[in-house]
């Protein structure tokens, strides 16, 4: 349960940071951070997620569906 719980806040704050980036490329204000901070991040956590499922399997914290259909 505390695995599911904490890719469901990484995805959030996944989402959050592609919403980031978009409001930053929208508005074009040179002050703000560039861009590519926040999708840099987003690409982070999705490989953090990825590593954290693969890690949640092999220990058996979470069970894959033993059939697909």
């Amino acid at each position: 349960m505390l695995v599911k719980l904490i890719v469901g806040g990484l995805l959030l704050f996944m989402i959050y940071n592609l919403f980031r980036a978009m409001m930053i490329m929208l508005k074009n204000d040179p002050d703000q951070p560039p861009m590519s901070k926040f999708i840099g991040r987003r690409v982070l956590f999705s490989a953090l997620i990825i590593i954290l499922m693969l890690l949640a399997v092999a220990t058996g914290l979470i069970t894959p569906n033993p059939r697909p259909y």
